[in-house]
């Protein structure tokens, strides 16, 4: 394929909406420079590694894969470069996971075959393709640019960009391919499974997401929505200016078991009805939500954040929960805190001691801007629930 034509397939993946990570070892290296030397990469590619040492790939995996380079390492590295992407990637933005794994020729000969694997994930959709080389035909860059060739072929597919380039392979040359479509129930199960961290629906309407830099997130149960929810948000988001509302369900909790795919798609219908965004993720716990929503403010209740520095919930160690919650605020996140009755009585950030270090994490919500006594508890309660 021509600069030219590189150029153009380019062009029209970064003015698709998907956002990618890659992860690529042993091949299709000339796949970075293609997509980052064409004005626009920002828009597509959040981040880029190569994991090109046998240690750098187990790290990568958190195992030591049967091999190397494979079928299912490459669909392993696509999905940890998928929920990678959706930590990164602008709220309600498509994101792409794509993993390569290679055997090329090199200084030494080879005694198995030149073949390469590749894999594409998105939230719908599984793609995987084994390509074996003829060996001695090429050269190894010339097998890395045909590998590079074909792996762009695949992100363009993705991001639903056409191409009719041809690859370069021979007739002879052996290219198997393999895809998986997962329904909205297959994908909420992944979820439940702890395979993907989270999807999103966004139900927002004239929200510009492009924009946001970081979210604005208040996690719940939410079962009831009610109409408090809706206007600590409102509160919230006014507050933080710039930045994407948005709710959060977890459906994985610590204490109860694992909500179901019915009744999640029963919660999700109530913000569908109202026109809010939400998010159902996988984890219950703040500290986890704070690793995989980066840079976020998490709206809770002074209810919340008292349980949230409390040494109890930390196996009563102070120093635990000091450790853990530091943690929280390097990755970039905050705590907004609305006023909320605790035991008995309506409380809000300043009643309660923060310790020192953990003060700048946490930013009141002033009274005379939310107060709301009613909880989902109550409502369930008054409707007979």
């Amino acid at each position: 394929m021509s600069d030219a034509g590189i150029r153009a397939v380019v062009e029209g993946i970064h003015s698709s909406p998907t956002q990618a990570v890659l992860f690529l070892s042993g091949g299709a290296s000339q796949i970075i420079g293609w997509l980052l030397s064409v004005p626009g990469a920002s828009n597509t590619v959040l981040e880029t590694l190569v994991p090109y040492s046998r240690m750098s790939m187990i790290q990568l995996l958190s195992k030591i894969p049967s091999k190397f380079c494979s079928q299912d390492t490459a669909e392993d590295m696509a999905l940890l470069a998928y929920n990678r992407a959706l930590k990164l990637s602008t709220p309600g933005s498509p994101v792409l996971g794509v993993g390569f794994t290679g055997s090329l020729a090199s200084s030494r000969p080879k005694l198995g075959d030149h073949r390469f694997h590749l894999s594409t994930r998105t939230a719908d959709r599984l793609w995987v393709s084994t390509v074996t080389l003829s060996k001695g035909l090429r050269t190894r860059e010339q097998e890395d640019k045909v590998s590079s060739h074909i792996l762009l072929k695949a992100i363009a597919n993705a991001c639903r960009v056409p191409t009719t380039f041809d690859s370069g392979l021979t007739e002879s040359e052996v290219s198997d391919e393999c895809e998986k479509q997962f329904d909205e129930d297959q994908e909420l199960e992944q979820l439940i499974n702890g395979q993907i961290y989270f999807k999103i629906y966004p139900f927002a309407s004239g929200t510009d997401m492009s924009t946001a830099e970081r979210k604005i997130i208040l996690s719940g149960s939410f079962n009831p929505l009610h109409d408090g929810h809706l206007k600590l948000l409102e509160v919230a988001a006014s507050i933080c200016g710039d930045a994407y509302p948005c709710f959060e369900i977890s459906a994985v909790n610590a204490d109860k078991p694992p909500l179901t795919v019915s009744q999640i798609k029963d919660r999700v219908k109530q913000f569908e009805k109202v026109g809010k965004t939400v998010i159902i993720s996988s984890q219950p716990y703040f500290y986890k939500k704070a690793e995989i929503f980066p840079g976020s403010t998490f709206v809770i209740g002074a209810d919340t954040a008292v349980r949230l520095i409390n040494p109890k919930y930390y196996d009563g160690d102070y120093k635990k929960m000091l450790e853990i919650l530091i943690g929280c605020k390097k990755t970039g996140c905050i705590f907004l805190v609305g006023g909320r009755n605790v035991d008995g009585a309506f409380k809000v950030l300043e009643d309660f001691d923060i310790p020192e270090e953990l003060r700048d994490m946490f930013i009141s919500i002033p009274a005379d801007k939310f107060r709301v006594d009613i909880s989902s508890t109550d409502l369930r309660k008054s409707f007979g629930m």
